[in-house]
């Protein structure tokens, strides 16, 4: 590692441990307002310090620094309306320790161990082992020397299988569950997603809860009393667009706007589901056709989400693989 690297990642931890410790301050004095300044802010600064790093370093900086904000917006946002019962101990422990935007189950961290941890820990196991054994498949995938094309389709199909896997439903299970070890009530943050039957329930309820979380608590609430419930779920899909263009477009700089895209799709989608609802237009009653709804619209538009460059500057080498020409 290189002096100026070594600089630049102590540089990154300082800010993020400076954001979690002023952000108790902002909390604590409501200050929703700061807490949104200091997250520009830092992400500015923490784009500039790496921008000259690789893609992959670049991308994990810029999304641990993204949390560490928008935990102090949507824990301000929480504690708004309300006397702050999270101790300054137990907000750093959260702001670190865990990826979802609710710190309230912390508040009863040191309490006995509550139910099913070691269950959540070995969901969490047995998916980085599947995970680990679909990036072996693709470096096999790679190495049979198909057709360039059939073989990019495949093994980025496999490697974004794998990753989630490991990333989401494996290292966050565990993590869940061994802070409810600790007498935390965490939670699974993605929630059996294939069961779906809307794209409502599966972006409200079963896929990437901390993400719906904070949209929920940082954008829509605060927005739906002044736009109306619509235009803040909008809204909150642009700013989740605009969110994964910091960790999918700016890394790899390419690829602007089509995350954006992708999300301002999903919510149009969203409101039409509403719309069927209020006419009775009750096709996702049945669940086939509620799967397939929901897999053709997930799946279908995902090459504007992880676009060409994303995939061949991010997530092909992590996998220690290369795109084959």
């Amino acid at each position: 590692m290189n002096s100026l690297l070594f600089l630049h990642l102590e540089a990154f931890g300082l800010i993020n441990l400076t954001i979690i410790v002023l952000g108790y301050q902002f909390i604590k004095h409501k200050l929703v307002l700061a807490g949104w300044l200091t997250l520009i802010l830092t992400i500015l600064l923490i784009h500039f310090l790496f921008i000259h790093e690789h893609p992959i370093l670049q991308m994990l900086t810029i999304i641990a620094t993204t949390f560490s904000g928008m935990k102090v917006i949507a824990v301000t946002e929480r504690y708004s309306h309300k006397p702050l019962t999270l101790s300054f101990r137990q907000w750093i422990v959260y702001a670190i320790g865990w990826v979802g935007m609710r710190a309230e189950p912390f508040e009863t961290l040191g309490n006995p161990p509550l139910p099913n941890a070691w269950a959540m820990v070995r969901f969490g196991i047995s998916r980085i082992i599947i995970g680990g054994l679909l990036v072996g498949l693709a470096h096999l995938v790679v190495h049979h020397y198909l057709n360039a094309k059939l073989t990019y389709v495949l093994v980025s199909a496999i490697l974004l299988i794998a990753f989630s896997l490991i990333l989401h439903f494996g290292m966050l299970g565990i993590s869940a569950g061994m802070w409810r070890f600790s007498g935390v009530n965490t939670y699974y943050l993605f929630r059996q997603p294939a069961k779906a039957l809307s794209l409502t329930e599966l972006w409200s309820k079963r896929w990437n809860i901390a993400f719906s979380e904070m949209t929920s608590i940082a954008i829509f609430r605060p927005l739906k009393i002044k736009v109306g419930s619509g235009a803040a779920l909008m809204i909150a899909f642009v700013f989740s667009g605009l969110l994964h263009e910091l960790a999918l477009s700016v890394p790899v700089n390419s690829g602007y706007g089509l995350p954006t895209l992708y999300f301002v799709i999903q919510g149009t989608l969203v409101l039409a589901e509403k719309v069927l609802g209020v006419n009775r237009i009750n096709f996702l009653q049945n669940k086939i056709l509620a799967r397939i709804w929901v897999f053709f619209w997930l799946v279908a538009p995902m090459p504007l989400l992880f676009h060409e460059q994303f995939l061949k500057q991010v997530l092909w080498p992590l996998a220690g693989l290369t795109i084959p020409l």
